[in-house]
């Protein structure tokens, strides 16, 4: 929907600044209906002439003088045109006042004898083109009611050009000053305008383009922009030092010559014409302006390269209306608009600058006011470019929003997959180390209470166990399934209940059996160095050991003391069973008797460390040694 709003906007850019850019120009440019009859304003279309050097008027009676049409362009560098007027009634229109739409050259105004202004003209040292319009108030002492003479003196532009007058008119301020003003926002106030918002912009959009190297549509129109801006600043300085104009000029040219290159280029971009022969032939016909500039000056041939601008301007309308026709997207219509509106102020130029015949035929009095378009038509396709740029650009602003929302919506979707997958791969392991403990559960019991439960039962059977072994037996038997709950049972991993049960029941026990036992047991929930805690299977192995050990104090020692110890030293778990009986002797080789110690072996290994029996002064001690890794390493091997 957002999209569509924006295709609406551009479908009715193009017919919409094109409205705006005819209403501007009739209000802006038309020249006002002045009708001497009406005694308010008079607007003399002749004037009677002498082509001098001469800096005092001629005299009245100097055969010299010829009647001339005003806004002709006379040969000369300097001339003094006069014009007779009645002073007309001004009533309500305030005092009369001299209006001039332009003074290229410079001079002087005299009204009956007395100087009403001084405009700088061209000298050897300065060149003047005096673009702005002039509102003079004339001396209300020199004025008479009838018979005022009117005498202008004034200059060419350059050495070896013409002179001319423009078409003035006479009459109240308050009925001129509006169309002073309109012409001074038009020749002077938009193109100050133009050369510093041209400037601003183009080097923004250039600034953009630099770190944007494959968005060529916003490196020419920044370039367009520029070359403009720099143009229309002829309509900005109106006296240059001699020895820079020529300098200027060529800059002139060059900018424009550059901005119809260069909007060329943008029309064959936006167009899909863009080829790279093409864009060389237009870089090469854009260098010889300057050359033929350096060579020969303003003369024919350059007169000659500018025409075929022209050409180039007729071409790039054509494409532009081609890819309107091809595309009727709003875009290409909007440009082919802007760009056949340019193509035609271009035309016009050059007609009205050259007083061409079908404008003094078609539109009388229309050349003589000077009035050109393309710098206003340029403004118009610059604008139209910058729009489309713009919503351009906020589309892909939109777009990358979309995307940006369309990415954030997948990432949810996937976190949430991926948070599921999370807690499906919990669960199974969950499931994986339950069955791992069963197993390990089912495997402790099969190597501990099952064996010991089985031979029990076969010496039963032969009738090789009494009542006490009997009761000895299954005495173990218990033994081992409570350690077997205990440990196995504290899912928690409190090491401190399991072994304080353990310790209880074993205490007493001794204790009842004549031995005083020692306890010292440390077992942290956080082992030092990183090391790896111990869980509830490793404390029913550890337990397994100490049981069975004090399971042979008990039985062969003949001790009265024993002292169990547990501990983490360093990295190593370290467990100590030392009693002060009669001992044991060396244990026996493994693979041979000693079922109890073939267990222990075992499992010290499930623990990944190695047990041993050694002679104490008196008794024995059975030490037992396990590495412990960090959390989550593989055991070592035993």
């Amino acid at each position: 929907m957002r999209h569509g709003r924006w295709a609406c906007c551009e479908r009715g850019l193009a017919p919409l600044l094109a409205a705006w850019l005819l209403l501007a120009a009739g209000m802006a440019w038309w020249p006002p209906a002045v009708a001497a009859a009406d005694g308010q304003a008079i607007a003399p279309t002749h004037a009677d002439l002498i082509v001098t050097d001469s800096p005092a008027p001629p005299a009245g009676d100097d055969p010299r003088w010829q009647p001339r049409p005003l806004a002709q362009d006379e040969p000369g560098r300097s001339a003094w045109y006069r014009v007779r007027f009645d002073a007309p009634a001004t009533g309500p229109d305030g005092p009369l006042v001299l209006y001039l739409p332009y003074f290229y050259g410079g001079g002087r105004i005299l009204l009956n004898g007395a100087l009403v202004a001084e405009v700088p003209h061209t000298t050897a040292t300065l060149r003047v083109r005096w673009e702005r319009p002039l509102l003079l108030l004339l001396p209300p002492a020199a004025l008479q009611a009838q018979g005022n003479l009117l005498l202008v003196q004034v200059h060419a532009e350059h050495q070896g050009s013409s002179v001319s007058l423009p078409r003035l008119e006479v009459g109240g301020q308050n009925r001129l000053q509006p169309v002073f003003e309109r012409r001074l926002l038009v020749v002077r106030t938009l193109p100050i305008l133009t050369w510093v918002a041209g400037s601003v912009v183009g080097l923004l959009v250039i600034f953009i383009w630099l770190r944007r190297r494959d968005e060529v549509l916003y490196g020419l129109f920044g370039l367009a922009a520029l070359l403009w801006a720099q143009r229309t600043s002829t309509f900005v300085l109106d006296a240059l030092p001699t020895g820079t104009w020529e300098a200027w000029r060529l800059v002139y040219l060059l900018c424009t010559g550059g901005f119809v290159l260069v909007m060329t280029l943008f029309v064959l971009n936006l167009a899909g014409w863009s080829r790279r022969g093409v864009t060389r032939a237009l870089l090469a016909y854009g260098a010889i302006g300057p050359v033929v500039f350096l060579a020969a000056g303003e003369g024919p041939l350059m007169r000659a390269w500018t025409a075929g601008l022209l050409l180039v301007g007729l071409g790039m309308a054509a494409v532009a209306v081609w890819a309107a026709w091809r595309q009727r997207s709003g875009e290409t219509v909007a440009i082919a608009v802007a760009v056949v509106l340019g193509v035609a102020a271009g035309v016009h130029d050059q007609l009205v600058a050259t007083r061409s015949p079908l404008v003094m035929q078609w539109l009388p009095g229309w050349g003589d006011h000077h009035l050109f378009l393309l710098h206003h038509a340029a403004n118009l396709l610059l604008l139209v470019m910058g729009v489309l740029l713009a919503l351009r650009f906020v589309r892909s602003l939109h777009a990358v929003e979309e995307a940006n929302r369309t990415l954030e919506d997948r990432v949810r979707q996937r976190e949430g997959e991926i948070a599921v997958s999370y807690q499906r791969i919990a669960a199974l392991q969950r499931e994986q180390a339950a069955t791992d403990e069963r197993q390990r559960i089912m495997r402790d019991l099969h190597d501990g209470l099952g064996s010991q439960l089985f031979t029990s039962l076969s010496r039963a059977e032969r009738g090789a166990l009494d009542s006490g072994a009997m009761a000895d037996t299954l005495r173990g038997a218990i033994d081992q399934m409570r350690v077997a709950i205990e440990a196995l049972a504290s899912e928690d991993q409190d090491l401190d209940a399991t072994f304080g049960n353990f310790r209880f029941r074993w205490d007493a026990r001794l204790r009842d059996a004549g031995i005083t036992p020692t306890w010292d047991i440390a077992l942290p929930d956080t082992p030092p160095g990183g090391t790896a805690p111990l869980g509830p299977h490793d404390a029913l192995q550890l337990l397994h050991i100490i049981q069975e050990a004090l399971t042979n104090v008990l039985k062969h020692a003949r001790a009265s003391q024993v002292a169990v110890r547990v501990a983490f030293e360093g990295t190593t778990l370290a467990a100590d069973i030392t009693d002060n009986g009669q001992g044991a002797g060396p244990p026996p080789p493994a693979g041979t008797g000693g079922r109890g110690r073939a267990n222990m072996r075992n499992r010290a290994q499930r623990l990944g460390g190695q047990i041993a029996w050694h002679a104490a002064q008196p008794g024995t001690r059975v030490s037992l040694r396990a590495a412990r890794g960090v959390p989550g390493a593989d055991p070592p091997s035993g």
